[in-house]
């Protein structure tokens, strides 16, 4: 029970580091979408992520399913924890896809789907940070089940979160229209990432310094040995990421400031992992408490280690036929 518990935990924490880096990058071009200059502008944004953007929420569903799945009871109390940004989370996330399709199709209400786009990527964004504000501050637990109030999800550190992903998002967005396009549209997100990525340092640090305070628990992790070394480390892995992404922005490199900014994303998710072990939920129901009986994990892990490297498979297939720039005129050169 205990390794098949951790195992699971692994791989439903990997889904959602890459649905948070894929899917993010998609999101941030839907934040920036005001910001085009033109039609032919935001032609090209949307061409750039028009191939992937569906398939990058295959990891949304593989990390909420495999939760329910296999941790049970952490499902069963996340859901009425979180059920406000989780729902205007997927009815954003649906609304933007509606506008994704429809904006293609229409001359006449093109600007109302364009602002739908905006809406739906910064809703979604901003609900996703929301959620995880909330899951990092505690979600009270009585009798193996939720035991909080309806707005517990809501309050300063949550709302920061949610600040703090839709600028980290507009930053993957830019970044990834810089390494999708050329010329002036390539120019004006390089500016934009520099700023996006000075905000995103900003609410890293200020959200790190916060986190501490949310849980004795954390705090004690985080402060004293062993944990006060990864204080030490943490820091400068996140320092060497922005010097990556700055100095890449500087000098006009079209890859490095998105895998750079993809690093600090997954720093991040690592320091969150750090702040949680051995919780699934914290402050109090650990990964082990919350798993499903060891024959349920089992039979379950055996579809997975057959599911997850095709859905890797086919995702890396698509992002390798669709490399290279996007052509104003034609999509992909």
């Amino acid at each position: 029970m205990f390794e098949l518990s951790f195992i699971w935990a692994g791989i439903i924490a990997f889904a959602v580091l890459i649905y948070v880096i894929l899917d993010g990058f998609d999101l941030g071009v839907g934040i920036l979408f005001p910001a085009a200059n033109s039609e032919q502008d935001k032609a090209r944004m949307m061409n750039s992520i028009a191939p992937i953007w569906d398939g990058n929420e295959t990891w949304l569903v593989m990390g909420g399913g495999g939760l329910f799945a296999v941790f049970p009871l952490a499902y069963a109390v996340i859901m009425p924890a979180l059920y406000m940004p989780i729902i205007l989370m997927l009815l954003a996330l649906i609304f933007r896809g509606v506008a994704f399709e429809y904006r293609w199709r229409t001359q006449r209400w093109k600007p109302v789907w364009d602002v739908a786009f905006f809406g739906g990527s910064l809703v979604a964004a901003f609900m996703q940070g929301i959620a995880l504000g909330a899951l990092v501050q505690g979600i009270k637990v009585a009798d193996r089940a939720y035991a909080g109030g309806w707005w517990d999800w809501l309050s300063v550190f949550s709302v920061l979160t949610g600040l703090g992903v839709v600028v980290g998002y507009a930053l993957l967005g830019a970044t990834w229209i810089i390494l999708k396009t050329e010329g002036q549209l390539q120019r004006q997100m390089q500016i934009y990432a520099w700023w996006l990525g000075a905000g995103t340092l900003l609410f890293i640090a200020i959200v790190s310094i916060m986190t501490p305070f949310q849980d004795p628990e954390y705090f004690q992790r985080w402060l004293n040995l062993p944990g006060s070394l990864l204080s030490v480390l943490m820091p400068g892995a996140v320092i060497a990421a922005a010097w990556a992404l700055f100095t890449g922005l500087n000098a006009g490199k079209d890859a490095q400031p998105f895998l750079a900014a993809l690093c600090l994303f997954v720093l991040c998710f690592i320091g969150i992992g750090i702040s949680f072990y051995p919780n699934i939920v914290p402050p109090g129901l650990t990964i082990a408490d919350a798993a499903a009986p060891d024959s349920s994990l089992r039979f379950a892990l055996v579809g997975t280690v057959v599911l997850v490297p095709l859905i890797l498979g086919y995702t890396a297939y698509a992002y390798w036929v669709f490399r290279g720039k996007v052509d104003p005129a034609e999509g992909y050169h």
